[in-house]
């Protein structure tokens, strides 16, 4: 009898059928959508089994509770914020002009992606203040971009378009954490109604000229 490789088994309770893993997804959206419109605490099972088109007690053959359907939601979003960019989204594929325009464009993509998913995002910042399981996700989503900040830094560093006196890590964490609250605050807060194009701009200037990276001249305004 062949073995099953653990790392392609599927996990417990995970349907086996093409119409189970239909019937999962289905759920999964139907929640995302309550979720949405009523928060955590008021959700129900009920409104998301309805929404799916299933019963009550179908929804308990794939999720043991709200909370758990809650936490592949929340799975689900954070890991959409930092896969590559997907030819719908309509971003830049051509080569950066600049190291600036390379970090303007990467801005760009999380903060589109954000604002288009404000709803879910707003819920599952609530729900991260109490839930390990989702703030864990939550902090996998923060430790992605800032690994990424770090790794870019320390090649800036090298290649002296960067102040070499600057604690990359540290550097790292801050510029994340300064796009990641301003984002909630902004697009789930509604903080003040920025323009989307001037915020990206404005938050791409802050972070380079917060390591000495080269800023290009601003263009002015035609009047």
């Amino acid at each position: 009898m062949p073995r099953t490789d653990p790392a392609t088994k599927p996990p417990p309770g995970a349907p086996r059928s093409r119409k189970g893993v239909a019937t999962r997804a289905r759920l999964v959206g139907a929640a995302r959508e309550v979720f949405e419109e009523s928060g955590f605490l008021e959700a129900r099972i009920t409104d998301i089994a309805q929404r799916a088109g299933i019963s009550q007690g179908s929804f308990y053959h794939y999720f043991d509770s709200k909370e758990q359907i809650f936490r592949e939601v929340a799975e689900n979003q954070e890991a959409a914020l930092t896969a590559p960019p997907a030819d719908e989204e309509g971003v830049e594929t051509g080569p950066p002009s600049s190291e600036y325009d390379r970090i303007l464009r990467a801005n760009r993509l999380y903060l589109q992606r954000y604002r288009d998913n404000s709803k879910i995002m707003g819920v599952i910042e609530e729900v991260s203040r109490y839930d390990d399981h989702v703030n864990d996700a939550r902090m996998r989503r923060q430790k992605h971009f800032a690994d990424r900040a770090e790794q870019a830094i320390r090649r800036l560093q090298a290649e002296g378009a960067a102040d070499r006196d600057i604690d990359a890590d540290i550097a790292a964490v801050a510029l994340g954490s300064m796009i990641g609250r301003f984002a909630e605050l902004w697009l789930v807060k509604e903080w003040a109604p920025f323009e989307f194009d001037r915020a990206v701009e404005q938050l791409t200037r802050l972070w380079a000229n917060s390591i000495g990276l080269a800023v290009p001249p601003k263009k002015r305004r035609s009047r």
